[in-house]
């Protein structure tokens, strides 16, 4: 170690009496901060471990889509403890739940987070976008002086960033080398006691039914923000049709809509088939056909509405159910792209033969 590198920082103080300018801007008032941590190139925010109540509410907020597109932090190097230059650098994303849920698991550690500029967007989402990338990172690095607070050269990524990250291009534009830690945040504390060594299990993604669920209300505010023009449509339509929609049509779209962004991600694994938008329609061609068999509607007088329903419905679910392969682990980004090539020219085709019937009976009655 140099001597005129000090590998020690203290919290809450400034050195000789001067301002420190901040590494990364912040709001005092945030209930996140935990106070800051001086260092000789700047200040840097401290964050706490602990979760707030409107950290809470604000999750399910998000949850159900409601700021969704803006619950970010700043990006740059905040600290956790007391870290000095020898403490281990996490690099993450600026979504503030993946933020929260990376701080809430440091509790007890001396670490710097490097949090990159991912416009919002959770690490494995950016890292198939390209915003949690190589460049990003090696720019992050820079800007924050890195180099000049920590003496390792070592970076410690969540191994879902991987997609985005050429690591060899990172240690040779920035020094940094890059170590792949555990794919959840609730494993970082053994990974770093074991010497940044991953077990067999640190890196098994799983996607039990919470995780999917949990990606439920997002699917289902914005289905319904689509549903309040279908309806509005339909409220038209039924000024001058022979044949008004009723509450009986309205129940047989919701219960699609329900195939579509809750039953299919809650039983993915056992439903068969490997294509999302197949197992949307597969559940949602069971659900129409069931309702309108119990309805009685397979009889002339409603065949057209009946086969309307059979063509439109079940590609609503279907179309719904593909909302979920950008946060699963039983895809690939090649297997989306390819199934998408596929089933979006079905989903529009049997969509507008079957929107066509349903009016064509709904007008003539």
């Amino acid at each position: 170690m140099s001597e005129d590198k000090p590998c020690c920082y203290l919290a809450n103080c400034s050195f000789s009496g001067e301002t420190i300018t901040p590494i990364t801007p912040y709001n005092k008032k945030d209930t996140w901060v935990a106070g800051e941590i001086h260092t000789s190139q700047g200040s840097v925010p401290a964050a706490s471990t602990d979760l707030h109540f409107k950290d809470t509410l604000e999750a399910w907020k998000v949850r159900w889509g409601l700021g969704r597109m803006n619950y970010k932090i700043n990006p740059g190097l905040y600290a956790v403890g007391k870290p000095d230059c020898a403490s281990p650098v996490l690099v993450s994303a600026n979504y503030k739940l993946t933020f929260n849920a990376l701080r809430k698991e440091l509790s007890g550690l001396n670490c710097w987070m490097l949090i990159l500029d991912t416009k919002g967007i959770n690490v494995w989402c950016a890292a198939g976008k390209g915003t949690f990338g190589t460049d990003e990172l090696v720019g992050r690095i820079s800007k924050t002086r890195l180099s000049e607070i920590v003496e390792h050269r070592t970076l410690v990524l969540p191994q879902l960033s991987a997609p985005g990250v050429s690591a060899h291009e990172v240690t040779r534009k920035s020094g940094f080398s890059v170590v792949y830690g555990p794919v959840s945040a609730r494993d970082i504390k053994a990974f770093l006691d074991s010497g940044f060594r991953a077990t067999e299990d640190m890196r098994l993604v799983k996607f039990t039914i919470w995780d999917r669920l949990v990606l439920t209300p997002v699917e289902l505010v914005q289905t319904a923000k689509i549903s309040l023009m279908v309806f509005g449509v339909l409220f038209l339509i039924n000024l001058f049709a022979a044949r008004p929609f009723g509450l009986l049509d309205f129940f047989v779209y919701a219960g699609a809509v329900a195939m579509g962004t809750v039953v299919t991600p809650v039983f993915l694994p056992v439903i068969p088939g490997r294509a999302f938008a197949w197992k949307g329609w597969l559940l949602g061609l069971f659900w129409t056909a069931g309702f309108i068999w119990l309805n009685g509607w397979f009889v002339p007088e409603f065949l057209l509405l009946a086969i309307g329903y059979l063509l439109v419905l079940p590609s609503l679910s279907a179309f719904l159910a593909m909302n979920f392969t950008g946060s699963s682990t039983y895809t690939s980004f090649s297997g989306v792209i390819r199934e998408m090539k596929i089933a979006l020219p079905l989903i529009a085709l049997l969509s507008a033969t079957g929107i066509v019937l349903v009016l064509i009976k709904g007008l003539s009655g």
